[in-house]
């Protein structure tokens, strides 16, 4: 199983970014895929999440009219565009994939995102 995340980078304040997640090793339609982030000296936090099948999305409230998932079930890769970034966006984006079926979980390693000007 892998999660592998690319595109985080460094952005300007107000600027956008989209980050992407591809898949491997495992059935990626049947799994509920979520973006989560971690900011020096904080916990991890939900970002967003799709689900598997319907492509229901819940947002956090910091992000939520920002931030969009997105999922492509045919390439296995989800995808999570930010727009309008603040400085407190920074942190890295870890991509998270659970099993609807069994509750399976994996986590991807990681893509820093900074928001600075």
């Amino acid at each position: 199983v892998q999660l592998v995340e690319s595109g985080g980078g460094l952005v300007q304040p107000g600027g956008s970014l989209k980050v992407s997640c591809a898949a491997s090793g495992f059935t990626f339609s049947t799994y509920v895929m979520s973006w989560y982030r971690q900011a020096p000296g904080k916990t991890r936090e939900l970002v967003a999440s799709i689900r598997s099948t319907t492509g229901i999305t819940t947002y956090a409230d910091a992000v939520k009219g920002r931030f969009t998932i997105s999922r492509d079930n045919a390439k296995n890769t989800v995808y999570l565009q930010m727009n309008s970034l603040k400085p407190e966006d920074t942190a890295v984006y870890y991509c998270r994939a659970t099993s609807a079926l069994n509750g399976f979980t994996y986590w991807g390693q990681g893509t820093q995102v900074t928001v600075s000007s």
